[in-house]
């Protein structure tokens, strides 16, 4: 399972639209401010307008579209490996907007606020918490894996949702796993001082804060010297470089920060047989996307940058050394939360439930999950400036990932606290 985080916030209301005449009208009427003219994508079947998509599902009198930037997504969503699941976000009960006004069922703590519900997406908590469901189900997985070590990998720095009670995250970067310099070779120009440096780093001693940080040396040595030769054998035999992207806005190539992050993925599962791995949980995010200013232009760049990565690591998928892993590998995206439908002249601001894409071979894809919600404001789901009150909690939506990944009912419950408040547990888009 690969984890795409968002941070910053997507704007959705610009990445998933509905075009229908109804919709569109009050789309672009509620997108458009005197003061700077409006946020709103030009329409379909315009110069650079909206990509159309049709869901498998129908919704009675509703049509849909994807931003401009995204035409890898567009057909990835049409070749069925790539699912929308419309509306989710951190819930603790299933929640009416009368009862979110009169606050009388509990509701997520700090909504709004970037850093606390980064955390609750990734850890059903605050900023503060110890750990995410991507780290627990690395501890109910791991005894799958002949090396721990490598059940619970981030390419994006520490994360909290790879935080586990026992497993420990893994952080590599583009390059792979950092080497401590001068354990091997000569060292100062001694053929012999290599191994008195490992030893004064790596020595027992009685002092606990020497032995634990002796033991963490010890064991980064170790998984460094298993993962170099796996991802460099990956890299050669096979998962190619990601081609450049397109900036939207200017017309030039550049490289993409993101399809890299998903290429050291992509390696690292390429070398699962020789890591002794069966199930692994990823980490990759991109960040950029608190577009209070400037949303137009910036979030354009932001989703041809995630269309194609994405886009590449299917493909990667699709053909990993010779084998097609598509229906093993499964990435979906989370952000903070969504934004508001109202714009605040040049962007928007912050808001609470967002759309969302999943995508693999065992997707079922080509379809939009949930009540796709109403276009406008003052709604049965507007908790304030067209901030949607999510139809979907973050625990159903990890729930149905897990299930899939191999947890049992009872691990699932035990991973998302929330879970069993809910009715359903499986939301089918896999």
């Amino acid at each position: 399972i690969v984890c795409l985080f968002l941070y910053g916030a997507n704007d959705h209301a610009n990445t998933v639209l509905a075009t229908d005449s109804t919709s569109w009208t009050q789309y672009t009427t509620v997108r458009t401010t005197a003061e700077t003219g409006s946020i709103a994508l030009p329409a379909v079947g315009t110069s650079g307008g909206v990509l159309p998509i049709k869901p498998s599902t129908t919704q009675s009198g509703r049509s849909f579209g994807l931003h401009p930037s995204m035409p890898e997504v567009k057909t990835l969503f049409e070749s069925g490996r790539l699912a929308i699941l419309a509306n989710v976000g951190p819930l603790i009960v299933p929640t009416t907007l009368t009862q979110y006004q009169k606050a009388t069922v509990p509701l997520p703590p700090k909504l709004f606020s970037h850093n606390d519900q980064q955390s609750l997406w990734q850890a059903y908590a605050p900023e503060g918490a110890a750990y995410g469901w991507g780290g627990r189900m690395g501890d109910l997985l791991a005894a799958n894996n002949t090396n721990p070590i490598f059940t619970a990998i981030s390419a994006s720095g520490n994360a909290v949702f790879l935080s586990g009670r026992n497993i420990i995250q893994y952080q590599v970067s583009g390059s792979g796993a950092t080497p401590i310099n001068g354990l091997t070779g000569t060292l100062f120009g001694s053929t012999t001082a290599n191994n008195t440096l490992r030893s004064i780093i790596t020595g027992d001693t009685s002092n606990y804060f020497q032995k634990e940080q002796a033991a963490v040396t010890n064991r980064a040595i170790n998984a460094q010297a298993l993962l170099a030769p796996s991802m460099a054998a990956a890299g050669a035999n096979g998962v190619p470089n990601p081609s450049q992207y397109t900036n939207p806005n200017t017309g030039a190539l550049a490289n993409n920060a993101l399809a890299i992050q998903l290429q050291t993925v992509a390696r690292i599962i390429a070398g699962r047989s020789a890591l002794g791995a069966k199930r692994q949980v990823f980490f990759v995010s991109m960040g950029g996307f608190d577009t209070h200013d400037f949303q137009k232009t910036a979030q354009a760049d932001l989703l041809a940058k995630l269309s194609h990565a994405i886009n590449y690591f299917d493909g990667v998928m699709g053909n990993l050394m010779g084998t097609n892993l598509r229906n093993q590998v499964t990435l979906f995206t989370a952000s903070d939360f969504g934004r508001t439908f109202t714009s605040n002249g040049d962007g928007t601001d912050h808001g609470w439930g967002s759309h969302h894409f999943i995508v693999g071979g065992a997707v079922k894809g080509g379809n939009i999950y949930g009540n796709f919600p109403v276009t406008g404001l003052k709604h049965a789901e507007d908790v304030g400036s067209g901030s949607l009150l999510p139809q979907f909690s973050v625990d159903q939506y990890g729930a149905t990932l897990a299930s899939w990944f191999g947890l049992t009912p009872t691990q699932i419950s035990d991973v998302f606290p929330n879970i069993n408040n809910f009715t359903n547990h499986n939301l089918g888009f896999i």
